[in-house]
């Protein structure tokens, strides 16, 4: 069962600590922010770093990076976590993260690729997205602030890109397979937590 209802705007704490570290990293230099924050496989494996795991998803690579992070985590958490309570968003968005984290890890030692550095919160935004079309299937987001799409519909369209962007560019930059785990991980709990189809509320069907 779902803890008892509260809400205390977590997802404004979160925006806090992410620039925050965002900061930090800009005065002390990236590099040594992302060496003790960001989930390289070869320092996990090797040095046991698997707090990693829940950190990375507070370091950003840009300021494109975390300006597109933290305002999907706005719009799309702010209604979640009042959906949830603060506690129910804390541990879904916690869970989202980590597993994404090490689904990400298990790809990248599988393809010999030790030293990529995972940063980003992504993972547990993309699960806040699907959470939120769930939720709220008759709601609307604005592609480029014009183009009107049922979340639904885009949040399925933003899955299917990733699916294709995973199978043909697995050695980019772009965690795609991050953002995949993040999709999964929210549809399995929603599912057992929230006793919902999640394909059901998404096409209706």
């Amino acid at each position: 069962m779902p803890p008892r209802y509260r809400y205390s705007n977590a997802v404004l704490i979160l925006i806090i600590i992410n620039i925050l570290v965002f900061a930090a990293g800009r005065f002390l230099g990236q590099r040594f922010i992302a060496g003790y924050m960001a989930m390289i496989p070869a320092v996990v494996l090797q040095g046991g770093w698997v707090w990693t795991f829940i950190t990375y998803m507070f370091v950003h690579g840009g300021i494109g990076h975390i300006f597109f992070n933290m305002f999907a985590l706005f719009i799309f958490g702010t209604r979640v976590e009042q959906r949830m309570g603060t506690s129910e968003f804390l541990l879904f968005y916690f869970i989202s993260g980590v597993l994404a984290g090490i689904f990400s890890f298990a790809v990248y030692v599988l393809t010999g690729s030790y030293y990529v550095a995972l940063m980003g919160a992504s993972g547990a935004i993309y699960a806040v997205q699907l959470a939120y079309a769930v939720f709220y299937p008759d709601s609307y987001i604005y592609i480029w602030g014009i183009l009107p799409l049922r979340t639904p519909v885009a949040v399925l369209g933003f899955t299917a890109l990733e699916i294709i962007s995973a199978v043909v560019g697995l050695n980019n930059k772009v965690a795609h397979f991050t953002h995949l785990a993040g999709f999964a991980v929210a549809w399995v709990y929603l599912a057992l937590r929230y006793r919902v189809n999640p394909w059901k509320e998404l096409t209706g069907r």
